[in-house]
């Protein structure tokens, strides 16, 4: 008679106690890497539509020869609310910075989410005009420079938010800023 051994394939407690304990060192230090990622990301992404909105203004108005708006907008569909409800591009045939009766709204879009916050300063609260010559101008014909802020919720993870700055011809650029003010 011949006798066979078997083998059990198990783990035992220790093996799997050792494995927890790796697994959460590891998750401690993936984790906030991994949050400052995502915030790293949709800040690119937000700042990325702004700019581009932007651009698309610019080149419009050059386009179409006449003004072209960027405004906030929380319906799409009128200049109200703030820019973190959205914005809209829009051709102003009547050169007043708002949304009238057979205006065309070239682009649409939508709110920020997870409490992102995106503000202009005062030469850019409302809206930003570009003339036919893409040059950014207010409804008055002054010249329109300006920098929007973009931060992510509070706690934000140091080193994070951006500004979308419009520079006195029009052009915007994004740079990276090193703090937002704490909610």
């Amino acid at each position: 008679m011949v006798m066979r051994t078997t083998y059990s394939s198990g783990v035992t407690l220790i093996e799997l106690l050792i494995s927890i304990s790796i697994l959460a060192i590891l998750l401690t230090v993936a984790v906030p890497s991994f949050q400052t990622s995502i915030v790293n990301n949709r800040l690119g992404t937000y700042s990325n539509a702004l700019f581009s909105s932007l651009i698309l203004a610019r080149s419009e108005a050059i386009k179409r020869n006449k003004r072209v708006v960027v405004c906030k907008s929380s319906d799409g569909e009128s200049c109200t609310g703030n820019w973190g409800q959205g914005w809209i591009v829009f051709v102003d045939t009547n050169n007043d910075a708002t949304v009238s009766s057979g205006e065309v709204i070239v682009q649409k879009s939508g709110a920020l989410e997870n409490n992102y916050s995106l503000t202009g300063n005062e030469y850019i609260a409302s809206y930003v005009s570009y003339s036919s010559e893409g040059v950014s101008k207010t409804v008055s014909g002054a010249m329109q420079a300006g920098t929007f802020e973009l931060c992510p919720p509070s706690p934000a993870p140091s080193g994070n938010g951006r500004n979308i700055v419009i520079s006195s011809t029009g052009k915007p650029r994004v740079e990276a800023i090193a703090t937002c003010p704490t909610s």
